[in-house]
């Protein structure tokens, strides 16, 4: 079982680091390009579309790295130390969203805030250098098994 839930964490993790780096790249730098007075729609409407595409392979990715811990549960090319590093990483990138990007979405969807907008993008560095971090982990496990 230890294989297909390492196969499921990678897929998620890949996933993840593709949308964290268009998201920080092109994404956020654009909020400021959106006029003053649509701002507010504009944003609650992509935090909830932002949620959909994101929140399921968050949710996979954690329970399958969570599980990965597990006795017998984690595929023997993959050391405990390669996991509880994955499983640190996730614990910045879920208490990055939760005390800083997720405020700073609720500030903005109150209309355009520039400090707010500069903010969302420069601690977005964290999310965007630890999935990147997993992804790089997780690439060089599975490049040794093939």
């Amino acid at each position: 079982m230890g294989i297909e839930l390492f196969l499921a964490q990678f897929a998620a993790t890949l996933l993840m680091t593709g949308v964290i780096w268009f998201v920080q790249v092109v994404h956020y730098p654009l909020f400021a390009r959106v006029g003053e007075a649509e701002f507010a729609v504009f944003e609650a409407e992509n935090t909830m579309r932002t949620g959909w595409v994101v929140g399921v392979p968050m949710l996979v990715e954690m329970a399958t790295a969570t599980l990965g811990l597990l006795p017998g549960l984690r595929p023997e090319f993959f050391p405990m130390w390669a996991a509880v590093t994955g499983e640190a990483l996730l614990g910045v990138i879920w208490i990055s969203t939760a005390a800083l990007q997720v405020p700073l979405h609720g500030r903005l969807t109150q209309g355009f805030d520039a400090k707010a907008a500069a903010r969302l993008v420069s601690s977005n560095w964290v999310r965007t250098v630890c999935w990147g971090l997993r992804a790089a982990l997780l690439f060089w496990f599975t490049a040794h098994v093939l």
